[in-house]
């Protein structure tokens, strides 16, 4: 995606897990966490199922001991589904929002961001608020 995006940005990447996120246990969550802490950087994106994104932020938020910068962000479309995605204009709206924010956990959806505990996924609708 970001080869695809032309991102001048220099990015580190590590992927963790593909999974769906309505298969997350605590243990994925705790791995996820792990990765944060351990990591170098100072501003984080995580590319995230929708249906576990806010509990993950949850627990993010709980464990950032580090002051660190950490957004999610996902797809209300998968990416595997292709040009209908909306992966990424996420993944590009999180790339941008992360160098701006202070630190602390959001989540970044359909051009918006929100504070992990003042967001929450509508699925009837298909969209976060």
């Amino acid at each position: 995606m970001l080869k695809k995006s032309r991102c001048q940005l220099n990015v580190d990447f590590k992927t963790l897990m593909m999974i769906d996120s309505l298969e997350m246990k605590s243990q994925e969550i705790q791995q996820i966490i792990k990765a944060c802490d351990d990591s170098s950087c100072n501003k984080i994106v995580i590319t995230h199922g929708t249906d576990k994104m806010v509990e993950t932020a949850r627990a993010l938020s709980e464990a950032n001991r580090n002051n660190k910068t950490i957004l999610l962000t996902g797809a209300m479309i998968p990416y595997a589904f292709g040009s209908s995605s909306d992966g990424f204009f996420n993944l590009g709206c999180g790339l941008a929002y992360v160098q701006n924010l202070k630190p602390g956990v959001y989540i970044t959806m359909q051009g918006q961001y929100f504070l992990w505990n003042q967001v929450e996924k509508n699925k009837e609708l298909g969209f976060f608020e």
